[in-house]
């Protein structure tokens, strides 16, 4: 019994970490140039990106919805910041970077209303459709050429150290934020309710509506801050830049604990599950396998994540049904 108590207190993201440790291990061991100081806070800038996406998809995932329009976000980002400098000759980070930053705040409010108002049927249908809207609207703004020339200001974020790459700083401190915002908030409360069970939720009192809205308006404010840090990186707005982040954040989120079901995932966990995508990346990087390679191996990551997920799911639902009917065998009990 003992044991059985424990493993129901275990934390989702443990797994994860110690899977994360093996990795490490492993990737010190068999390429020694991973543990070289410049190759960690590459490592750190590279799973940055990822981290700032994956945080905004989790929130989308607690509620048991979907945004695969976030990769298309952070190239829209990018490009309308290089569109509005070419146009108008600005480039102050005070102007472009909010600029940038609404972009996402309007495409996520899109998302949110067109799932709760216009009643689409799921919000893999309207995400999927803005995904495709978006990467023509790049195409078509930037003339499908790649636009530089931006100022030292505006490619700060995704560019410049202090001990650490200050994107990572940055993921850390929105980590914490949206931790306190999920486990110490009414909002939060509110959000893990709407996941577990939206009509539930609904007769509680919640605005299901209103939180909905606010998980895609988050999404897409952090795709578009991942933009402006991948923009810092390359210092080239293009409109094929985000190609499949979607699914590197979905695979973050769900290898880090979140449930595709909702009202399951942590903060800690998907920074995790970031992580690792990023340290396996530069692992095959480091030993030599080429991009088919890696995109196999990215994709079965995927795969054994969402089986996770299920075989979790599956696990609960049973767990939940045992103690169901201990209650009611106790509760015969005591009648008799």
């Amino acid at each position: 019994m003992k044991q059985s108590k424990t493993k129901k207190s275990m934390p989702a993201w443990f797994g994860p970490l110690m899977a994360l440790i093996i990795l490490t291990a492993i990737l010190a061991v068999v390429t020694d140039r991973f543990i070289y100081h410049d190759n960690i806070m590459n490592v750190l800038r590279q799973s940055s990106i990822n981290a700032l996406v994956a945080l905004g998809m989790l929130f989308v995932l607690l509620t048991g919805g979907i945004d695969l329009s976030v990769g298309s976000v952070v190239a829209l980002s990018a490009c309308v910041m290089a569109v509005v400098t070419k146009a108008t000759g600005i480039t102050s980070a005070i102007v472009l970077i909010p600029v940038g930053l609404l972009c996402g705040v309007l495409v996520g409010t899109i998302n949110g209303l067109l799932f709760t108002k216009a009643k689409l049927p799921h919000p893999f249908v309207s995400t999927l459709g803005m995904m495709m809207m978006l990467r023509g609207v790049c195409l078509l703004i930037t003339g499908a050429r790649p636009i530089t020339g931006f100022s030292g200001s505006v490619l700060w974020l995704g560019r410049a150290n202090f001990i650490f790459p200050i994107c990572f700083i940055l993921v850390i401190i929105m980590c914490i934020l949206y931790s306190i915002l999920l486990n110490r908030t009414t909002l939060g409360r509110q959000i893990y309710a709407v996941g577990g069970n939206k009509e539930a939720a609904r007769l509680s009192g919640i605005d299901v509506d209103k939180t909905v809205c606010f998980v895609y308006i988050v999404s897409g404010f952090m795709a578009a801050l991942a933009g402006i840090v991948l923009l810092g990186r390359i210092s080239t707005a293009y409109a094929l830049s985000g190609d499949k982040y979607e699914m590197d954040a979905i695979a973050a989120c769900v290898i880090g604990g979140a449930s595709f079901n909702g009202g399951v995932g942590t903060v800690l966990g998907t920074l995790i599950g970031a992580m690792m995508i990023g340290v396996l990346r530069n692992g095959l990087n480091l030993l030599g396998a080429k991009s088919d390679v890696t995109q196999v191996v990215i994709g079965a990551v995927i795969i054994l994540a969402v089986y996770i997920d299920v075989m979790r799911a599956r696990a609960a639902y049973n767990l939940e049904r045992n103690e169901q009917a201990r209650a009611m065998e106790a509760e015969e009990a005591q009648q008799a």
